[in-house]
């Protein structure tokens, strides 16, 4: 009862409206009215979600101000201490994706809660320069977002290059058990 069309709605950041392999969650499907939004958690734009049962950690920054639901573990305030796009890297980190495997695999904990996304270590270089750290973090961000591109344009040319060795060999296989009658 809570779903709207209305311009003026609240959005709805559900599972649906992110995609493996995206930074940000510029839109959802749907709104809900106002009152359904207190019932909710209104994050800001530059917010991070993380989905906290199943496909759990995989990071999110808001591009957007939206409502969340119990689906949802969020990060918020730490523009003064982190680069968004720093904490980004290391949330879909190897080292960090373990970590949340280990604590909801220990025994009782079966979802990603505050307590583990609490416990959770985040390297701060010049911890004591606000300043400093946040330089070095965006030194950082730009090294890593390189890497990423690099990797993206090559795994794009391999899936073209793939693609063409497989159209080829099954052009090439056809033809070689393509016989005529009597040709055997």
């Amino acid at each position: 009862r809570y779903i709207t069309e209305d311009e003026n709605g609240v959005p709805w950041i559900k599972i649906g409206d992110t995609s493996t392999g995206l930074k940000y969650v510029v839109k959802t499907a749907q709104k809900i009215t106002p009152e359904g939004a207190k019932k909710s958690r209104i994050l800001e734009k530059g917010d991070f979600i993380l989905s906290n049962s199943m496909s759990f950690g995989r990071p999110y920054i808001l591009d957007m101000t939206g409502a969340i639901h119990d689906g949802w573990a969020s990060i918020s305030e730490f523009n003064a201490t982190l680069n968004p796009d720093y904490l980004y890297h290391y949330l879909s980190s190897n080292k960090v994706q373990k970590y949340w495997l280990s604590k909801i695999n220990s025994g009782s904990v079966s979802n990603l809660n505050a307590d583990i996304i609490k416990s959770l270590l985040v390297p701060i270089p010049c911890l004591d320069n606000s300043e400093k750290s946040l330089e070095i973090q965006k030194e950082i961000v730009c090294i890593l977002d390189s890497f990423n591109e690099l990797t993206t344009e090559l795994t794009t040319e391999l899936t073209t290059e793939l693609s063409a060795r497989k159209k080829q060999y099954n052009y090439y296989r056809e033809q070689l058990f393509s016989f005529e009658e009597g040709d055997v």
